[in-house]
This record gives C-alpha cells, sequence and structure tokens, in this order.
C-alpha cells in the first residue's frame, strides 16, 4: 500500500517507522483512515497508531510530544479531547518533508498511542505497517471491530432539539450562531444519514461529494449566506432533507410539529 502513497506521506511513514523500531518501548505501527480506504492525495491526513509496551505507556504518553517532534519538522501538536480520544496527539508538520520544490507543503498526522490492550475494540481494522512480534497482529484478529453508526431513534430524538436550538438563534438575530447550527447538521444527522442511505459508514459528511453527488448537490439548500430569509430557508431545507432521509425508518418525535410550527412563525 505504501507504494501508492504520496512522496510527502510515504517520507514520514518511513520516519515514524524508522523511529518506531528503533524503540524498544514499541511493539508496533498501525495505519488507518484513507491508508486502508484508498483515496490518498496530496491534501490527506496520515492517521496512524502506536502500539506501546503496557509498562512504558505512562512514560511514552509523558513524552510523546517530544517523540512526535523528533520525526520531522513538528510544528505544532494538541491532544484528542475535544474528540474524547486522550490517547491521541494530532500533528501538523512543515514542509522538510518535501523538498525545496514544495515549500509550502504541510502534513497532518493523528499519532494514537495504545496498549495491546486498547485494540480489544476499534472502529476499523487497521493495516499493520511494522510489528515487533506476532502480539499486535494476534490482538487485532481478536478484536471487536465496529464502526459506530447510530440507529434512526438516535437521529430522531436530537435532531428536532438541534433545529430548535437553531432556530432560537435565528429569532435572536444570531445569525453565525444558527448558521454554525446548519454546519453541524449536515456533519451529525444529514451527512451519516446520506452514508446510511447508500450502505456506507455513517462518516460524517465526510466525501460526501463523491459518494452521493446527487444528495450533496441537495445539501447546498442548507448553506446559507448571512441573511434572516437565507437562513431560515437553509433551516427548513434541513427539515426537508431530513424527513425524505428518516422516510424508510417510519418513525416521528413528538417534538417534530411544534418545532416545525415555531419555525413557521419565524
Amino acid at each position: 500500500m505504501t507504494s501508492t502513497l504520496p512522496k510527502i506521506h510515504q517520507t514520514m511513514l518511513e520516519q515514524v517507522q524508522n523511529k518506531v523500531a528503533a524503540d524498544q518501548r514499541f511493539l508496533a505501527l498501525l495505519a488507518g483512515g484513507s491508508y486502508l480506504h484508498g483515496g490518498f492525495d496530496a491534501h490527506s491526513d496520515l492517521d496512524l497508531v502506536i502500539v506501546v509496551n503496557g509498562s512504558d505507556y505512562d512514560a511514552v504518553m509523558k513524552t510523546r510530544k517530544e517523540f512526535a517532534a523528533s520525526i520531522g519538522s513538528l510544528l505544532a501538536a494538541f491532544t484528542g479531547e475535544h474528540v474524547g480520544e486522550p490517547r491521541l496527539l494530532i500533528c501538523l508538520y512543515g514542509p522538510d518533508l518535501s523538498g525545496p520544490a514544495d515549500p509550502t507543503a504541510l502534513l497532518h498526522v493523528d499519532l494514537k498511542f495504545v496498549t495491546l490492550h486498547g485494540l480489544g475494540d476499534m472502529v476499523e481494522t487497521p493495516a499493520i505497517v511494522w510489528s515487533r512480534d506476532t502480539r499486535a497482529e494476534t490482538a487485532i484478529a481478536q478484536a471487536n471491530v465496529r464502526w459506530p453508526n447510530m440507529p434512526p431513534g438516535w437521529f430522531e430524538d436530537r435532531f428536532w432539539i438541534w433545529v430548535h436550538y437553531g432556530a432560537t438563534k435565528l429569532a435572536r438575530g444570531e445569525l453565525y450562531e444558527a448558521m454554525g447550527m446548519l454546519g453541524f447538521l449536515r456533519e451529525q444527522v444529514l451527512g451519516p444519514l446520506v452514508h446510511a442511505r447508500g450502505g456506507r459508514p455513517q462518516r460524517g459528511i465526510r466525501r460526501v461529494e463523491e459518494a452521493s453527488p446527487e444528495w450533496a448537490v441537495r445539501l447546498r439548500a442548507t448553506v446559507p449566506d448571512h441573511s434572516a430569509d437565507a437562513v431560515l430557508a437553509s433551516l427548513k431545507a434541513a427539515i426537508a432533507i431530513y424527513r425524505e432521509l428518516r422516510e424508510p425508518a417510519g418513525i416521528a418525535s413528538p417534538a417534530e410539529a411544534p418545532v416545525t410550527a415555531f419555525i413557521g412563525n419565524l
């Protein structure tokens, strides 16, 4: 798989592999995301998992930014609590990876540090880039691998509350807040349901333009300009699209009628 990577990704992957292999605290280097699913281009992230010896884990976690800095020209890094993943270090690397021909090239790399036990539950089966022995392979073979798809009722319970929240921001004249809520609805509800309609994992709004171009065109109606009329029209469009995506489930919340009446009075 690595032979198909863009040069900047290939170079980084080799540098990470060399660092991991040279450190006895590390058991394996795994890769997920686009490395598994394809679609790599110059703007893709590298999603890497570093498997750490259990007895060394605390020490590694305390010095993981130093480890990240040792790989290349680290520009910035922060941990992933905002996505519920404190084991994750989100890194941005500078242009030295691509050489002098492209001094503006940057690379986003996610480094997640786990123990063998941490491989027990995963959203996808990672590729083994390098392994010190067979323990990581065994752990992956025994893992519970499940993408966290949500059932229709999960969306129904939330959608009308979120729509109402956006509508109250519109009523107050907080247009940027309301526009932000429309983006949130695309990410958390409409995008996942579009992917589900296509039989794909509910990966937010990721790559919906290429996976479901017809729905991508329809979702344009949920992207307003900065005016009250446009935001109101986009909220109504979001409701119409949601109802169509929800239809096969045959469910309806008691909140639907009063929320739509509230929006109708704006």
